[in-house]
């Protein structure tokens, strides 16, 4: 027996009004779909561009995003992660600094603090020829010590012999390095360029004051003494700059028990480019250095001002001997300087405007040996 089946024209028809139907409809919401989707890529953007004015994580992943190959797999939270603790981590290297509500930078360098680990550094060589370079500032004293010369500026201390000899009884091996006045800077070279924030100064600190005192931490931490090394910025207001390093320096020696030796890194104040004392030591140019002693001439209380020109006095000797030139004659003056916080205090002047930042990490160079031969 044969099945027929038999076809009604008007089911087939209706078979094609529903399929032209539903045809229609999938066309529609194609249509309406794409323009949604268009609208949703706009929002999406201006959000994203929001985003990237406040949060600047997010703008470094979209950045990444953009850039990146078609077949690169991105992870936006854990980018923008990294991007923000690379920040943190930024911020915490800069010597965790802050700012306090008088407008000063503040921070000390911890990996400069108690770190076991030294920087690789080529030590300075002794028994080289030294040769003062001839500048137009003569050199002026008043009394000399076993040849450390001194210029005395005070207007009632009388030295004596017994005053000059240097038999000091201070903590060798702790040394605190800061900068009343951090701003200060040199004649920039292609090396050390920067914005300047007044006449020789500048707020950048690879080109001031630190990086000079980052460079004796790096020499003195590898032959072997604690330092630490406060890099906040005291100057923002000049006037009242050895107030603030006042507190804080006496704060670092609260939290630092037995640290004698501070050394209150400065260059030279006259401001401009022809001045910069120079010595030749072997085929390097260093600029010359100057401690500053203060004292209680003016009437403030400092009982500890001779044994902190005693200490000046030992370590310049021994400069004089290996390498002379190195110093210029120690001035005493009648202000404190913040030197009545304990008793191997001193400022200490490493070249002025003329010279440059190379000429002054030279120095440091050589004013370490210096140290590691005296401070042993």
């Amino acid at each position: 027996m044969i099945n027929l089946a038999v076809i009604d024209i008007k089911d087939i028809i209706k078979y094609f009004i529903k399929i032209t139907v539903i045809i229609a409809v999938i066309v529609g919401f194609t249509k309406y779909f794409s323009s949604f989707k268009t609208k949703l890529n706009v929002d999406k953007n201006s959000f994203l561009a929001c985003l990237d004015t406040v949060i600047p994580s997010i703008r470094s992943v979209n950045k990444k995003e953009d850039t990146s190959s078609t077949n690169a797999k991105v992870e936006p939270l854990k980018m923008a992660l990294g991007v923000e603790l690379g920040m943190m981590d930024s911020v915490e290297k800069n010597g965790n600094e802050e700012t306090s509500n008088d407008g000063v930078a503040s921070g000390v360098n911890e990996a400069e603090e108690g770190s076991t680990e030294t920087e690789e550094v080529k030590e300075a060589e002794t028994g080289l020829e030294t040769e003062v370079v001839e500048n137009n500032v003569p050199e002026k004293y008043t009394t000399e010590y076993n040849g450390v010369k001194i210029r005395n500026e005070t207007d009632n201390i009388k030295l004596t012999e017994e005053m000059l000899v240097p038999e000091v009884d201070v903590n060798m091996k702790n040394i605190l390095i800061y900068h009343t006045h951090t701003c200060e800077s040199y004649t920039p070279t292609e090396n050390y360029q920067y914005e300047a924030s007044g006449n020789f100064r500048t707020k950048d600190l690879n080109c001031n004051m630190v990086r000079v005192g980052t460079e004796l931490t790096k020499y003195l931490k590898h032959y072997g003494y604690n330092v630490i090394h406060d890099t906040t910025i005291y100057d923002s207001s000049y006037s009242q700059s050895y107030d603030r390093s006042l507190k804080g320096v006496a704060k670092l020696l609260e939290e630092n028990k037995d640290t004698d030796i501070l050394f209150d890194m400065h260059r030279d104040a006259i401001g401009d480019s022809s001045y910069a004392p120079t010595v030749k030591i072997g085929e390097e140019e260093a600029a010359q250095m100057m401690f500053v002693i203060g004292s209680n001439g003016g009437g403030s209380e400092h009982d500890n001002w001779n044994e902190n020109l005693k200490l000046a006095i030992k370590i310049q000797e021994k400069a004089n001997e290996m390498y002379p030139g190195l110093f210029k004659p120690i001035i005493l003056r009648d202000s404190r300087y913040n030197q009545q916080l304990a008793k191997g205090a001193s400022i200490i002047e490493v070249g002025a405007t003329g010279n440059t930042m190379e000429q002054c990490l030279t120095s440091m160079k050589y004013f370490s040996k210096v140290l590691s031969e005296v401070l042993k």
